[in-house]
């Protein structure tokens, strides 16, 4: 990497750690040895299988971590150099992680989309080391000559380095002198070592020896929207739905679902996201509930996609023409809402591949196709495809489709079952994809084993659905936060949905309304992208019989809903979605993924975690500290004590600080255990925001 003008900051990165730019030294272990003389392992971000690389998005506070260190007693240090895709070299210094031996880390906000190179450097601190030995022993009165000296040569060797600022260069000749002066007693040459000058000239410069270079590494920044989102789902099918007098409903169309935008855009959504919008199978359709026999006014399931209307690449006629859709979409960007559609790759019997390409499919020795099961569920309107036969062609052919509908101005897909087809299949999709439209988005409709599912994300796909929807104790919900912020962290984004048309959970169900907001206070907060399914602000929590989703499946029926009736009624979770979501887009520190650290309550149903983005990160240059404390427990009201590490967000141990709950507007001092008291029924939560500490 080549050397460069020393920038304290840059439109490229954000960091409290960065240090003028200097050019590295090469040193190889003379006797070939796999490690250098200081040792570098365990570097982070990583993807778990070297042939992947890790993401970031942009805007997020990634940790650079590794481990190092030496052999004996003399100190080391660890710098991160790292190159922006437009070429903007950078160093950061490391610090040692307080708890974890030999653990360095840094953070760095990387504000540049595309991939970063980015590569460990360790090295012996001379200075350090001197510093460490010199103080002690000067102290007690023991070799004082032999350290000033060898102080007086570390010194002249640092004035001796041309890329330090003149006067600096100066200041430490004179401090040499000093040191080498009979005259200049024990005291004050004591007070040299502990020069607080010469401890940041060599901060910023450290003297250096034995210099380790690590691997070149690499990191993919993705855009914002790869990772931060609030996600809203409708069908348009139910928004403008009419019964006629022959009580045959007549569809919504993308024009009458235009005017919900308004309604999603007011509480604070960044994402649309669109069931499939194709013609639908009338073989095999569904009716409600999932029934086998559809009565004619019954429109299907919108994933048995295909008729004889067309296919991936056509909109069902009920709900318009494609112009009609380009012209929703325009809609909703007007509204600063992007569509998500869904990519769901399958094929309802009537669908033109069918009969086109038989051999996409699965036939069974008694010459029919076979049907899509997920035991105990089937799915008699939904043929799977098979892609042993004939993988280039359809590999082709969703390619095209994809393209299509980026042509339409779609740049954000929901794919469903993506670990029912080869992974492989995914892997090049993406990658063609991102290839010339990179700024396109995948998420992963991936409720499975967490092989596949890590694999799908090391793959390409940006976000995946998560295991957060049946995740509900305080026990269970800290393990899975604590490993979405940190284990996986590095190449899976989670997209923290709180129910959708097919999960409608048993805490959602017997819950109440505390259920639903507990619910929604965890998604907004601990991660920077959760999804809410239309009804949910309904409270919508009537489960259909034997099954984990809601009673008259929208999947199989319109539904017909009131939205501004049942907020005037105070019926609606509405205006404290929109209240989240505006604190979601004050504070920062809640849209980023790594910086969640969980906290201690002493009941077992009261769930504490912070997140915290230091002032040097933040675009608005102030920390911003978030603190959520929630009930897990829908049905009772919980006393308890908070204990709280105020040092993971940079309050000193024992100060008092001011907090703010962010959605009554209550203001408290608190410090590091506090009393808390949460009625599910009427307050099960509090997100407090650190105003100031005293």
């Amino acid at each position: 990497m080549a050397q460069k003008t020393p920038a304290p900051t840059s439109s490229a990165w954000l960091s409290a750690s960065a240090l003028p730019l200097r050019p590295a030294s090469a040193w190889a272990a003379p006797d070939g040895t796999v490690s250098g003389r200081i040792p570098l392992a365990s570097p982070r971000p990583v993807a778990p299988d070297v042939r992947y690389t890790p993401t970031a998005f942009a805007g997020e506070a990634v940790p650079f971590s590794v481990t190092a260190f030496r052999e004996g007693h003399d100190l080391i240090g660890v710098h991160v150099r790292l190159l922006s895709p437009s070429g903007d070299e950078s160093l950061h210094a490391l610090a040692p992680v307080d708890g974890v031996p030999d653990r360095w880390s840094a953070l760095v906000a990387l504000r540049e989309e595309g991939t970063w190179r980015f590569r460990f450097e360790a090295f012996g601190d001379d200075i350090a080391t001197w510093h460490h030995a010199a103080s002690v022993k000067i102290a007690a009165g023991v070799d004082i000559e032999l350290m000033r000296e060898s102080g007086a040569l570390l010194l002249l060797r640092g004035a001796a380095e041309k890329d330090r600022p003149t006067a600096e260069r100066a200041q430490l000749r004179a401090q040499a002198e000093r040191l080498r002066d009979s005259t200049v007693d024990t005291v004050a040459a004591l007070a040299i070592v502990d020069d607080p000058a010469l401890a940041a000239a060599f901060s910023r410069r450290p003297l250096t020896s034995l210099v380790t270079l690590g691997d070149d590494l690499a990191l993919l920044v993705e855009r914002e929207r790869a990772g931060v989102g609030a996600w809203y789902e409708f069908f348009p099918r139910s928004e403008g739905a009419r019964r006629q007098r022959n009580g045959v409903v007549k569809s919504g169309t993308f024009r009458t679902a235009t005017k919900r935008l308004p309604g999603v855009a007011g509480m604070g959504f960044d994402v649309l996201y669109l069931p499939p919008i194709h013609p639908i199978g009338v073989r095999n359709r569904k009716g409600p509930n999932n029934t086998l026999t559809a009565g004619p006014g019954d429109p299907g399931s919108p994933w048995a996609v295909g008729g004889t209307e067309g296919g991936h690449d056509a909109v069902h006629p009920d709900l318009g023409t494609l112009a009609d859709f380009r012209a929703f979409v325009r809609a909703a960007r007007a509204e600063g809402l992007e569509v998500a559609l869904d990519l769901a790759l399958q094929a309802s019997p009537d669908h033109p591949w069918v009969t086109a390409h038989p051999e996409w499919f699965t036939t069974l020795p008694d010459g029919t196709i076979a049907y899509a099961e997920n035991p105990p569920k089937k799915y008699q309107d939904i043929y799977p495809l098979n892609f042993d036969n004939d993988p280039e062609g359809i590999r082709t052919e969703v390619l095209r489709i994809v393209r299509h509908w980026i042509a339409q101005g779609v740049r954000i897909f929901r794919v469903d079952n993506p670990h029912t087809k080869p992974l492989q299949f995914w892997e090049w999709l993406i990658a063609e994809v991102t290839r010339t439209d990179p700024d396109v988005v995948f998420l992963a409709e991936a409720f499975t084993r967490p092989a596949p599912m890590r694999a799908l994300a090391m793959g390409g796909f940006q976000q995946s659905y998560s295991y957060f929807t049946w995740r509900n104790t305080k026990a269970e919900l800290e393990e899975f936060l604590q490993t979405a912020a940190d284990e996986t962290s590095d190449f899976l984004r989670p997209n923290l949905f709180v129910n959708t048309p097919d999960i409608l959970t048993e805490y959602l169900q017997f819950g109440g309304r505390a259920a639903y907001a507990v619910r929604a206070v965890i998604a907004a907060t601990a991660a920077p992208s959760y999804g809410v399914y239309a009804g949910f602000e309904l409270f919508e929590n009537v489960a259909r019989p034997g099954a984990e989703e809601n009673i008259d499946n929208e999947k199989y029926e319109y539904k017909f809903r009131d939205w501004d009736a049942a907020e005037a009624r105070g019926d609606s979770l509405a205006p404290f979605l929109r209240r989240l979501n505006e604190i979601r887009r004050a504070h920062p520190a809640l849209r980023q993924l790594r910086n969640l650290q969980v906290q201690w309550s002493d009941d077992d149903a009261v769930l504490v975690y912070v997140k915290h983005l230091p002032a040097a990160l933040n675009p608005a240059g102030v920390d911003d500290t978030v603190i959520v404390v929630v009930n897990v427990d829908p049905h009772s009201v919980r006393e308890t004590t908070v204990h709280l590490d105020s040092r993971t967000f940079g309050v000193p141990a024992g100060t008092p600080f001011e907090v703010e709950d962010l959605v009554t507007g209550a203001v408290w001092t608190w410090g590091e255990h506090n009393y808390v008291r949460l009625d599910a029924f009427t307050q099960p939560s509090h997100i407090l925001h650190v105003r100031s500490s005293r």
